[in-house]
Formats: C-alpha cells, structure tokens, sequence
C-alpha cells in the first residue's frame, strides 16, 4: 500500500469520526491528512509529509478554534440576556384595580394579570413594564414630566 493511500485512508476515518462525535476539529484534521496525501503523491519524503499535515492540519485546528472563539465574544448588545426582560419599558394602560392590587392589562394581543410595584400608587392610565415575574406584569406609573 503507498504513503498516499495511508494518508487517504486515515483523512477518511477522521471525517468519519467527526461525523460520529460532531466534532468540527476533526475535520480540520482531516484537511491535513488530505495535505499530506497530497505531499505524499508529489512524491516528498516522510518527513516533508509529516511537517506539511502537521502545519496544515494544526492551522486549520488553530484558525477554527480563533473563529469560534471570536463569535462567542460578540459585542454586548442593550438587549436583556432573559428573553422575559423584553416586556421590560413597554407601556400598557391600565382601567382599574382590583382591591387586592391586581389587574388585568391588554397586552401583545391577550390579557395579561399585572400588578403594582412596591411603593407605587394605584392610578390608573399609562404603566410601564419594569418586571415579568413568571406569568405576572410588575407596573409603575408613567410620570411626565
């Protein structure tokens, strides 16, 4: 068997096993099994051929890794991390109270039950959302000013 096959043969089994675990840093492996294939069939010495997959199979590894890393660090945003903080400056309006400090608020097409901040009145007219906890709307006056 030559040099070429044995290169082609092991470039196989790495995309092979990536297809089994997942793992896309096998296939930059892979790449550099494919370079030292190539070498191989250029008819380079074994060195050569080891230096050449090493060189591009490790800089395809490290050149992934880099991107990755890259696109986990992306820049902050002013958008909340919990998708439930989106409700948070919304306004609603608000008809009546309940004597129990609840009520009921149209909002995003449904009936919502909300009730007041701590240390808020209960006026009626525009709130704002300043919490969603679980099912429920915390609201606070809109002040103008």
């Amino acid at each position: 068997m030559s040099e070429t096959m044995v290169w082609w043969i092991l470039a196989g089994a790495l995309v092979a096993l990536e297809l089994v675990t997942g793992s896309f840093y096998l296939l930059m492996l892979a790449l550099g099994a494919a370079a030292g294939a190539a070498t191989a069939w250029l008819g380079a010495p074994l060195a050569v051929q080891l230096a050449v997959s090493a060189l591009v199979g490790g800089g395809a590894v490290w050149w992934w890794h880099r991107r990755r890393a890259g696109a986990v660090q992306a820049p902050e945003s002013d958008a909340p991390a919990d998708p439930n903080q989106l409700d948070v400056g919304a306004v609603v309006m608000v008809q009546a109270w309940q004597p129990d400090g609840q009520t009921r608020v149209h909002y995003r097409g449904s009936e919502w039950l909300a009730h007041r901040a701590p240390g808020t009145s209960e006026a009626t007219g525009p709130h704002r959302i300043v919490a969603v906890a679980s099912n429920h709307l915390v609201l606070t006056p809109v002040t103008t000013p």
